[in-house]
């Protein structure tokens, strides 16, 4: 680990764990080698919990004054009109941002040297109120049937929450809004063919008893909480990739947590190991659900 000086690393920053700011820090020096190919290359977005996360949050996308060590610059181009984005391509960075009280880490579903055109589009499956886990299992398997059906692989990973998030790393063949309608295209078909299950809204009003696959984590500047990320919520869960045929015996999103991770790490990436040379075309999966661009 990186000799990151620690300040107020006795502090407390959940108290249903009793986690400590320090812990925090040797947390993600821990977990930096497997993490970090997760984070690298891409821009990254922060949540900031400077009293704990029983205090406010601080999302935070761009740089500000605050500089961190480690922490990438990236050139202002890429996000016309703002502050320079970020990234994180080392522990130094990972630690550092800790330091600073961040406790969530969030990527881009595209790489900061091909910002334009999304690699991967994530769904991610939002349960309402009254929705019980073994529903959540069900409706996320359901979801890697349709998957499956449009020819498309499926990787699989815990929110750390309550939901599931599920990833489909894709060529880079088309740019954000494309791949966000054909995302939206995925959820309303889900909502249309099992509207017991499914909705195609947000909003808690929209799904109680039922499940929000949240397609709108796929536009330009959107993104979703990193494979083993801490969370920011009672009990510090975290956000771990598995195997599909480990979710019928996973009790819960946070089965995970900064308490019980160690168990886990010896596993790491192994069930993304295939991602890459799975990566596949979106064009005849479009087709299919008839979404493909005419422009």
């Amino acid at each position: 680990m990186t000799s990151q000086r620690i300040t107020h690393a006795e502090r407390v920053i959940d108290e249903k764990s009793g986690f400590t700011k320090g812990e925090l820090v040797a947390y993600y020096g821990q977990v930096s080698a497997l993490m970090l190919p997760h984070l690298r290359a891409r821009p990254v977005s922060l949540v900031r919990a400077p009293e704990g996360v029983g205090g406010e949050l601080f999302f935070q996308k761009h740089a500000n004054q605050n500089e961190m060590p480690g922490v990438k610059l990236l050139d202002p181009a890429l996000d016309p009109g703002h502050e320079p984005l970020l990234q994180i391509d080392s522990a130094a960075g990972l630690l550092s941002a800790a330091q600073m009280n961040v406790i969530e880490l969030h990527t881009w579903n595209a790489t900061s040297s091909a910002i334009d055109r999304p690699d991967r589009f994530t769904l991610d499956l939002d349960p309402g109120e009254g929705v019980g886990w073994p529903q959540m299992q069900e409706a996320t398997m359901l979801v890697q049937v349709l998957l499956d059906e449009l020819g498309l692989p499926a990787f699989l990973k815990t929110s750390g929450g309550k939901g599931m998030h599920v990833v489909v790393p894709i060529r880079r063949h088309f740019g954000w809004d494309d791949v966000k309608d054909f995302a939206q295209a995925i959820v309303q078909h889900l909502a249309l063919t099992i509207p017991e299950r499914f909705v195609a809204k947000s909003g808690p009003r929209n799904r109680v008893g039922r499940i929000f696959v949240d397609y709108l984590r796929n536009g330009f500047g959107a993104t979703t909480v990193c494979a083993w990320s801490v969370r920011a919520r009672p009990g510090l869960g975290v956000s771990v990739p598995i195997e599909w045929d480990e979710l019928p015996d996973i009790e819960s999103a946070a089965q995970w947590t900064v308490r019980n991770i160690g168990e886990r790490l010896a596993v790491g990436n192994a069930p993304w190991a295939a991602m890459e040379e799975q990566r596949r075309g979106l064009a005849a999966a479009m087709k299919i659900l008839g979404r493909l661009p005419t422009g």
